[in-house]
């Protein structure tokens, strides 16, 4: 026990000796700090930067349409405008007159389903975009190339874009028709039928195609019909009562219509009516 006694009691007298050095040291002075760096100046900012946002506007964004104005007006004249353009194909164009006569050719031939509606209304559609090019080309440079240049409003510009098919469709009126409508209308009698109204030139016009459609198409079953005769007669004559004078005159009609070149001969003859 005589070594860890005298270790123990050295670690007591070392103990003491710094605890009375502690307490007879001199106060520790704080150091002194260095001196703050002068601060920089600060530059104003500008409210708003060239070519960045303005802070205090609302975060929003903006799409603009056709000539400066707002895109839901264009949006909501686009979306009518598809709506009506069957409609307006119809009603405004030479699609119907087309039409009709091409349903009298099939019947005047003695074919039911040749050529197929879907064929001929192609073929209408585009005689009707060869017919209507002129007046779509006046309508794209008066009212569409402003329209989108920001000259007018949408308003002005469908305004502008009847014109030219209030003067194609006031060309191929009927006078008796325009004066059938004005009376229903009680509307007065204008000087020309160019200065007639679009709520009366409307339906003018569609019934004047649908008589020009009908006559051409009556006018077209006349030599077809005399082929139906003349065989219905003659197989009438010989006794072949069984026999289905279709089943001759048919044929007979066709061969005629190819010899003749009959559309050639009819194409050229309703394009050259719309000269």
């Amino acid at each position: 026990m005589g070594p860890r006694l005298s270790s123990g009691l050295l670690a007591l007298a070392v103990a003491i000796g710094g605890a009375s050095t502690y307490a007879n040291a001199a106060p520790l002075t704080p150091l002194p700090l260095p001196a703050p760096a002068p601060a920089a100046p600060i530059t104003p900012v500008p409210a708003s930067l060239p070519g960045t946002p303005d802070p205090g506007a609302p975060n929003e964004i903006r799409i603009t349409g056709l000539g400066g104005s707002s895109a839901p007006w264009n949006i909501v004249l686009l979306l009518t405008f598809l709506t009506l353009i069957p409609s307006l194909l119809i009603c405004m164009t030479p699609f119907a007159r087309l039409l009709v006569v091409f349903h009298f050719l099939r019947q005047a031939l003695g074919l039911q389903t040749t050529p197929s509606n879907q064929t001929l209304i192609g073929l209408t559609l585009v005689l009707t975009f060869f017919i209507m090019e002129p007046v779509g080309n006046r309508i794209y440079e008066q009212s569409f190339v402003p329209l989108q240049a920001g000259k007018i409003t949408g308003l002005e510009a469908i305004s502008r874009g009847s014109e030219p098919m209030r003067a194609f469709m006031a060309h191929y009126v009927r006078e008796k028709d325009a004066a059938l409508f004005l009376e229903i209308a009680k509307e007065p009698r204008p000087r020309n039928v160019g200065d007639l109204s679009m709520r009366v030139l409307l339906p003018a016009y569609i019934v004047s195609e649908l008589k020009a459609g009908f006559q051409i198409g009556a006018v077209l079953f006349l030599p077809f019909l005399v082929v139906d005769m003349v065989v219905a007669s003659i197989t009438t004559s010989v006794g072949m009562m069984q026999l289905p004078p279709v089943v001759i005159s048919t044929p007979l009609k066709l061969l005629l219509f190819l010899m003749v070149d009959g559309w050639h001969l009819l194409i050229s003859s309703l394009m050259r009516s719309f000269n």
